[in-house]
């Protein structure tokens, strides 16, 4: 009885590390991104989630790019660039590259997590300098979802995108979860593999 307790117990706290939903929000300065750290519970699907969004981006763009420990700790990442500004362009394919490279095969959690690629300013179509088809075409390249919008303008388009991203990390999770074998399963592999071959018939 106290081991079905601890299982039980285990299996909640699986759960509710389930609804934990970490969200890197990248790009270069003047992008339009918010650089802020703060934490939303909202519901989704039918459960409540445990939104965390960080920025770690708000100082001056950097070439080296390490991004070490925000590949460890998203779930998935929103990367900004500006419209209007090649550069931030550039930075955003950086990043993209960054997160998706071999090199960080180490951290598989980073290779797999869901990645939006943003367009903003889209209210400065006058002056663009990134073409639609740039973005779009960055995106398939490295498997990324992709939107134009403008944050200032269009609360209601950010609050899709958001929602767009946190279903894809939800899709990992239960993909993941899906790929791990049970506690149960593996012992009873293991048990036909020890004695289940030495098994005859009398």
């Amino acid at each position: 009885m106290l081991y079905s307790s601890q299982y039980s117990s285990r299996r909640q706290e699986q759960k509710d590390k389930m609804n934990d939903v970490k969200l890197a929000v990248l790009g270069g300065e003047g992008t339009g991104k918010s650089e802020s750290i703060y934490s939303k519970h909202l519901y989704l699907e039918g459960k409540q989630l445990n939104l965390e969004i960080y920025d770690p981006c708000s100082q001056p763009q950097k070439a080296k790019i390490s991004l070490t420990s925000e590949l460890h700790w998203a779930d998935g990442f929103v990367i900004v660039y500006d419209i209007s500004d090649r550069s931030s362009f550039a930075f955003a394919k950086a990043l993209i590259y960054r997160i998706r490279e071999p090199q960080t095969s180490h951290c598989k959690r980073a290779v797999g997590s869901a990645v939006l690629l943003v367009g903003n300013k889209r209210d400065l179509c006058h002056v663009r300098e990134v073409g639609w088809e740039e973005g779009q075409k960055l995106a398939l390249d490295n498997q990324c979802q992709f939107c134009e919008l403008s944050a200032a303008d269009q609360s209601l388009e950010v609050q899709m995108m958001f929602t767009r991203i946190i279903k894809d990390i939800l899709t990992n999770f239960k993909l993941k979860e899906k790929r791990r074998p049970s506690g149960s399963k593996s012992m009873a592999k293991l048990i036909n593999n020890v004695f289940g071959k030495r098994r005859k018939s009398v």
